[in-house]
């Protein structure tokens, strides 16, 4: 046989085999894309090659053994309240690629870590350590790439004021994730939801997750609490989605609302959980995140019609997490 049948035939056959097996021999394809070998005259009657080159998947950003530096890219102050002293920060941290993935289950948080505590012997500051949930919506349910953060600026705060005061290319110290618990597509009928001021980040997670799924019917009612209108994190976001998804309903509950409010006004009490959160059933979820104040506040409310029992908390403080169980 003349050299070139030889090579008909040879890559005749190993494309059977890579349409039998999936997989075609080491080198063959760089050999049939060089013109030189005039691969071009058996077009006719090779075999059609269908090949999907494998991707090494990137790994995730995220390490729960060890802390990783992440650098902030961009930010923005969302909202200042005068009296209070308390500003909205708005910031993105870039990952290694625009591809790689956080590696942030629903639901989970992590960890920021900044040595700016107490000063010890040796003259350094000890540790301070606080758990933050990424922001996500709807059409962006799984960070890639960046990871944005919402924090609230108070003035006695310390990670807070931290991390609300870095500058573009500064960097954050995260580790992670600590799961809360592991969400499934309709797992629950209904899930309400009770948040008040930066505890709305892993309801809007858990909400994010559910609503970017269509196969996903699970009804969610939010209760969100804050003190003022300027105090209202991602209102528009969270308005947004109420018009754009059926199963999710947002209710503002203000404790110091403008004469112009027409939302709910007060606290989150045994009332407003019994209007607008679902009725007791092993088929409804109760999701609470907020300060202690706050934490304190709906579970008496919940107790006085046996709803203590199916509750499943979300909390804030990194104690609660470690021991994974509510507060009492």
């Amino acid at each position: 046989w003349s050299p070139k049948l030889r090579l008909k035939v040879f890559l005749d056959s190993s494309i059977m085999a890579a349409r039998l097996f999936g997989r075609l021999p080491r080198g063959l394809a760089a050999l049939g894309a060089t013109s030189a070998l005039g691969a071009a005259a058996f077009t006719s009657t090779a075999w059609p090659v269908s090949a999907v080159a494998e991707e090494k998947q990137p790994e995730v950003a995220l390490s729960p053994k060890e802390w990783k530096p992440f650098k902030l890219a961009k930010k923005v102050t969302v909202a200042e309240n005068d009296k209070t002293g308390i500003s909205t920060v708005w910031l993105r941290f870039s990952l290694d690629s625009p591809d790689q993935p956080l590696g942030l289950p629903v639901a989970a948080c992590f960890v920021t870590r900044a040595p700016i505590g107490e000063e010890k012997e040796d003259g350094s500051k000890k540790a301070v350590i606080r758990p933050y949930t990424p922001v996500t919506t709807a059409d962006y349910p799984d960070p890639v790439g960046t990871f944005d953060l919402v924090i609230k600026r108070y003035p006695k705060g310390v990670m807070s004021k931290h991390i609300a005061d870095l500058e573009v290319g500064d960097e954050l110290e995260v580790k992670g994730p600590i799961p809360k618990f592991p969400y499934k597509a309709n797992m629950k009928k209904k899930i309400g939801m009770i948040a008040g001021g930066s505890g709305l980040t892993p309801m809007l997670q858990v909400a994010s997750k559910i609503l970017s799924n269509s196969d996903d019917k699970t009804e969610v009612s939010f209760v969100y609490a804050n003190n003022s209108e300027e105090d209202i994190i991602m209102k528009d976001d969270l308005d947004d989605m109420q018009e754009k998804f059926s199963n999710f309903k947002v209710h503002y509950i203000l404790d110091k609302p403008s004469d112009s409010w027409t939302g709910l006004k007060g606290f989150v009490t045994e009332d407003v959980v019994k209007e607008h959160l679902p009725e007791p059933s092993d088929n409804n979820w109760i999701l609470v995140c907020g300060p202690p104040p706050m934490m304190e506040v709906p579970f008496p409310a919940h107790q006085s019609f046996a709803w203590r029992q199916r509750l499943h908390c979300i909390v804030q403080h990194i104690q609660w997490f470690v021991k994974g169980k509510c507060p009492p």
